[in-house]
């Protein structure tokens, strides 16, 4: 009755191997092929035109954003990606859409110092370059 069992267990896997022998593959072959990501997915952050008001570091529940700024320019604006969720909060509080999450997916590091990432508010600088 076991031999019975094992048998019928052998022939069921190999069944499935057979059925699934003759199917398109669906791995990809990554560095040479790139995934289709998704609309709405949530990646690695862009900023520009930031005003600093502040109002991304006080909605992150993680307290991945540190901003400081003299006067109404920014100076440096940092994101821990250590800390990051990448939930969206800052994106979608933010009064006049300066931060916005992308599509780059590749954020994975071996050094703990590239997860301390400082953005470049692209508003300030093409002031200081028409100045």
């Amino acid at each position: 009755m076991k031999f019975l069992k094992q048998i019928k267990a052998l022939l069921e896997g190999v069944f499935i191997v057979f059925k699934h022998l003759f199917k398109k593959s669906v791995t990809l072959q990554y560095p040479e092929e790139r995934p289709v990501v998704p609309e709405k997915f949530r990646g690695g952050h862009t900023l520009n035109g930031c005003i600093g008001c502040g109002i991304c570091r006080k909605v992150c529940p993680c307290d991945a954003i540190t901003i400081e700024n003299e006067g109404k320019n920014v100076t440096s604006y940092k994101i821990n990606l250590r800390k990051c969720m990448f939930c969206g909060n800052c994106q979608y509080y933010c009064p006049v859409s300066a931060i916005k999450l992308g599509k780059k997916f590749e954020l994975a590091t071996a050094f703990e110092e590239e997860l301390q990432v400082e953005l470049v508010n692209d508003s300030n600088k093409s002031k200081e370059d028409n100045k």
